[in-house]
Protein backbone atom coordinates (compact mmCIF):
# COMPACT_ATOMS: atom_id res chain seq x y z
CA UNK A 1 0.00 0.00 0.00
CA UNK A 2 2.82 2.39 0.86
CA UNK A 3 4.54 1.76 -2.48
CA UNK A 4 1.24 2.33 -4.26
CA UNK A 5 0.73 5.65 -2.48
CA UNK A 6 4.21 6.78 -3.52
CA UNK A 7 3.47 5.73 -7.11
CA UNK A 8 0.16 7.60 -7.01
CA UNK A 9 2.01 10.71 -5.79
CA UNK A 10 4.30 10.55 -8.79
CA UNK A 11 1.31 10.05 -11.09
CA UNK A 12 -0.46 13.09 -9.63
CA UNK A 13 2.70 15.15 -10.01
CA UNK A 14 3.07 14.18 -13.68
CA UNK A 15 -0.61 14.88 -14.25
CA UNK A 16 0.01 18.39 -12.93
CA UNK A 17 2.91 18.89 -15.33
CA UNK A 18 0.91 17.54 -18.27
CA UNK A 19 -2.10 19.70 -17.38
CA UNK A 20 0.07 22.81 -17.28
CA UNK A 21 1.59 21.91 -20.64
CA UNK A 22 -1.82 21.34 -22.21
CA UNK A 23 -3.49 24.47 -20.88
CA UNK A 24 -0.72 27.08 -20.57
CA UNK A 25 0.88 28.46 -23.72
CA UNK A 26 3.74 30.01 -21.75
CA UNK A 27 4.58 26.63 -20.24
CA UNK A 28 4.87 25.12 -23.71
CA UNK A 29 7.15 27.98 -24.72
CA UNK A 30 9.31 27.43 -21.64
CA UNK A 31 9.60 23.72 -22.43
CA UNK A 32 10.59 24.31 -26.05
CA UNK A 33 13.21 26.89 -25.09
CA UNK A 34 14.53 24.61 -22.34
CA UNK A 35 14.94 21.74 -24.80
CA UNK A 36 16.70 23.97 -27.31
CA UNK A 37 19.06 25.41 -24.69
CA UNK A 38 19.91 22.00 -23.30
CA UNK A 39 20.47 20.67 -26.82
CA UNK A 40 22.75 23.61 -27.60
CA UNK A 41 24.67 23.12 -24.35
CA UNK A 42 25.85 19.73 -25.61
CA UNK A 43 27.90 21.44 -28.32
CA UNK A 44 29.44 24.15 -26.12
CA UNK A 45 31.27 21.91 -23.64
CA UNK A 46 29.86 23.54 -20.52
CA UNK A 47 31.55 22.95 -17.19
CA UNK A 48 29.78 21.08 -14.39
CA UNK A 49 29.05 24.34 -12.59
CA UNK A 50 27.61 25.96 -15.74
CA UNK A 51 25.47 22.90 -16.42
CA UNK A 52 24.21 22.90 -12.83
CA UNK A 53 23.31 26.59 -13.00
CA UNK A 54 21.53 25.98 -16.30
CA UNK A 55 19.42 23.15 -14.84
CA UNK A 56 18.54 25.18 -11.73
CA UNK A 57 17.54 28.17 -13.85
CA UNK A 58 15.33 26.08 -16.13
CA UNK A 59 13.73 24.41 -13.11
CA UNK A 60 12.98 27.80 -11.49
CA UNK A 61 11.15 29.03 -14.60
CA UNK A 62 9.05 25.87 -14.87
CA UNK A 63 8.30 25.83 -11.13
CA UNK A 64 7.26 29.49 -11.20
CA UNK A 65 4.92 28.85 -14.14
CA UNK A 66 3.34 25.85 -12.40
CA UNK A 67 2.83 27.80 -9.16
CA UNK A 68 1.28 30.62 -11.17
CA UNK A 69 -1.12 28.14 -12.81
CA UNK A 70 -2.08 26.60 -9.45
CA UNK A 71 -2.75 30.04 -7.93
CA UNK A 72 -4.95 31.02 -10.89
CA UNK A 73 -6.88 27.73 -10.64
CA UNK A 74 -7.38 28.17 -6.89
CA UNK A 75 -8.68 31.71 -7.26
CA UNK A 76 -11.03 30.68 -10.07
CA UNK A 77 -12.32 27.87 -7.82
CA UNK A 78 -13.01 30.24 -4.94
CA UNK A 79 -14.75 32.97 -6.93
CA UNK A 80 -15.85 33.78 -10.44
CA UNK A 81 -16.35 37.47 -9.63
CA UNK A 82 -13.88 40.30 -9.90
CA UNK A 83 -12.05 41.05 -6.68
CA UNK A 84 -9.09 43.36 -6.16
CA UNK A 85 -7.27 40.83 -3.96
CA UNK A 86 -7.74 38.09 -6.57
CA UNK A 87 -6.28 40.42 -9.18
CA UNK A 88 -3.29 41.16 -6.94
CA UNK A 89 -2.67 37.45 -6.29
CA UNK A 90 -2.72 36.63 -10.01
CA UNK A 91 -0.55 39.62 -10.93
CA UNK A 92 2.04 38.81 -8.27
CA UNK A 93 2.20 35.18 -9.41
CA UNK A 94 2.59 36.30 -13.01
CA UNK A 95 5.30 38.71 -11.88
CA UNK A 96 7.20 35.83 -10.30
CA UNK A 97 7.16 34.01 -13.64
CA UNK A 98 8.43 37.14 -15.37
CA UNK A 99 11.28 37.56 -12.89
CA UNK A 100 12.34 33.93 -13.30
CA UNK A 101 12.15 34.20 -17.10
CA UNK A 102 14.27 37.37 -17.19
CA UNK A 103 16.74 35.73 -14.83
CA UNK A 104 16.98 32.71 -17.16
CA UNK A 105 17.79 35.00 -20.10
CA UNK A 106 20.54 36.72 -18.12
CA UNK A 107 22.01 33.39 -16.97
CA UNK A 108 21.94 31.92 -20.48
CA UNK A 109 23.54 35.05 -21.90
CA UNK A 110 26.36 35.00 -19.33
CA UNK A 111 27.02 31.28 -19.86
CA UNK A 112 26.90 31.28 -23.66
CA UNK A 113 28.26 34.75 -24.43
CA UNK A 114 31.98 33.92 -24.74
CA UNK A 115 31.33 30.67 -26.57
CA UNK A 116 28.94 32.27 -29.05
CA UNK A 117 31.28 35.21 -29.52
CA UNK A 118 34.14 32.92 -30.56
CA UNK A 119 31.95 31.09 -33.05
CA UNK A 120 30.55 34.30 -34.45
CA UNK A 121 34.02 35.71 -34.96
CA UNK A 122 35.05 32.65 -36.94
CA UNK A 123 31.94 32.32 -39.08
CA UNK A 124 30.81 35.89 -39.47
CA UNK A 125 34.11 37.64 -40.17
CA UNK A 126 34.37 35.85 -43.52
CA UNK A 127 31.29 37.60 -44.88
CA UNK A 128 31.64 41.05 -43.31
CA UNK A 129 33.06 42.46 -46.55
CA UNK A 130 29.85 41.70 -48.46
CA UNK A 131 28.27 44.70 -50.21
CA UNK A 132 25.69 46.42 -48.02
CA UNK A 133 23.17 46.39 -50.87
CA UNK A 134 22.78 42.62 -50.39
CA UNK A 135 20.91 43.40 -47.18
CA UNK A 136 18.45 45.68 -48.94
CA UNK A 137 17.98 43.18 -51.76
CA UNK A 138 17.19 40.54 -49.14
CA UNK A 139 14.64 42.80 -47.46
CA UNK A 140 12.92 43.60 -50.75
CA UNK A 141 12.72 39.91 -51.66
CA UNK A 142 11.32 39.09 -48.21
CA UNK A 143 8.68 41.81 -48.58
CA UNK A 144 7.67 40.61 -52.04
CA UNK A 145 7.50 36.97 -50.98
CA UNK A 146 5.45 37.88 -47.88
CA UNK A 147 2.96 39.82 -49.98
CA UNK A 148 2.84 36.98 -52.52
CA UNK A 149 2.10 34.40 -49.81
CA UNK A 150 -0.58 36.67 -48.33
CA UNK A 151 -2.15 36.99 -51.76
CA UNK A 152 -2.13 33.21 -52.07
CA UNK A 153 -3.95 32.72 -48.76
CA UNK A 154 -6.26 35.62 -49.56
CA UNK A 155 -6.53 37.18 -46.11
CA UNK A 156 -5.16 40.26 -44.41
CA UNK A 157 -3.42 43.19 -46.09
CA UNK A 158 0.24 43.70 -46.99
CA UNK A 159 0.76 45.57 -43.70
CA UNK A 160 -1.83 44.09 -41.37
CA UNK A 161 -3.04 40.58 -40.57
CA UNK A 162 -3.01 37.47 -42.68
CA UNK A 163 -0.60 34.62 -43.29
CA UNK A 164 2.32 35.21 -42.87
CA UNK A 165 3.22 38.19 -40.70
CA UNK A 166 5.16 40.63 -42.86
CA UNK A 167 6.52 42.45 -39.83
CA UNK A 168 7.88 39.19 -38.40
CA UNK A 169 9.43 38.31 -41.75
CA UNK A 170 11.16 41.68 -42.09
CA UNK A 171 12.34 41.80 -38.46
CA UNK A 172 13.93 38.36 -38.66
CA UNK A 173 15.37 39.14 -42.07
CA UNK A 174 17.11 42.13 -40.50
CA UNK A 175 18.24 39.94 -37.61
CA UNK A 176 19.88 37.42 -39.95
CA UNK A 177 21.52 40.26 -41.88
CA UNK A 178 22.94 41.63 -38.63
CA UNK A 179 24.25 38.16 -37.79
CA UNK A 180 26.25 38.13 -41.00
CA UNK A 181 27.35 41.77 -41.03
CA UNK A 182 28.29 42.21 -37.39
CA UNK A 183 31.01 40.49 -35.39
CA UNK A 184 29.70 41.73 -32.06
CA UNK A 185 27.64 39.18 -30.15
CA UNK A 186 25.99 41.91 -28.08
CA UNK A 187 24.70 43.67 -31.20
CA UNK A 188 23.44 40.36 -32.58
CA UNK A 189 21.66 39.66 -29.29
CA UNK A 190 20.03 43.10 -29.27
CA UNK A 191 18.87 42.61 -32.87
CA UNK A 192 17.33 39.28 -31.88
CA UNK A 193 15.55 40.84 -28.89
CA UNK A 194 14.14 43.58 -31.14
CA UNK A 195 12.90 40.95 -33.60
CA UNK A 196 11.22 39.05 -30.76
CA UNK A 197 9.59 42.27 -29.50
CA UNK A 198 8.20 42.96 -32.98
CA UNK A 199 6.73 39.46 -33.11
CA UNK A 200 5.35 39.71 -29.58
CA UNK A 201 3.72 43.08 -30.30
CA UNK A 202 1.88 41.67 -33.34
CA UNK A 203 0.46 38.85 -31.22
CA UNK A 204 -0.45 41.07 -28.27
CA UNK A 205 -2.24 43.53 -30.56
CA UNK A 206 -4.34 40.68 -31.96
CA UNK A 207 -3.14 41.42 -35.49
CA UNK A 208 -1.55 38.01 -36.03
CA UNK A 209 -1.78 34.55 -34.52
CA UNK A 210 1.25 32.72 -33.14
CA UNK A 211 1.39 30.52 -36.25
CA UNK A 212 1.34 33.53 -38.58
CA UNK A 213 4.28 35.23 -36.87
CA UNK A 214 6.24 31.97 -36.67
CA UNK A 215 5.79 31.37 -40.39
CA UNK A 216 6.73 34.99 -41.12
CA UNK A 217 9.83 34.82 -38.93
CA UNK A 218 10.93 31.52 -40.49
CA UNK A 219 10.28 32.81 -43.99
CA UNK A 220 12.24 36.04 -43.49
CA UNK A 221 15.15 34.31 -41.77
CA UNK A 222 15.33 31.49 -44.33
CA UNK A 223 15.26 33.75 -47.40
CA UNK A 224 17.91 36.11 -46.01
CA UNK A 225 20.09 33.22 -44.87
CA UNK A 226 19.84 31.62 -48.32
CA UNK A 227 20.77 34.84 -50.11
CA UNK A 228 23.80 35.51 -47.92
CA UNK A 229 24.97 31.92 -48.17
CA UNK A 230 24.44 31.95 -51.94
CA UNK A 231 26.48 35.11 -52.41
CA UNK A 232 29.16 33.80 -50.09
Amino acid sequence: MKAKKILDSFNYAFEGIIYTLKTQRNMRIHFVIAVLVLFASVFFHLSKVETLILFITIALVIIAEMINTSIEATIDLITDKYHELAKIAKNVAAGAVLVSAVNSIIVAYIIFYDKLNKISLILIYKVRAMPIHITFISLIIVIFVSIGVKAYFGNGTPLRGGMPSGHAAISFSIFIAVVFLSKNTLIITLAFILAILVVQSRIEAGIHSLMQVLVGAFLGALITLFIFQLIY
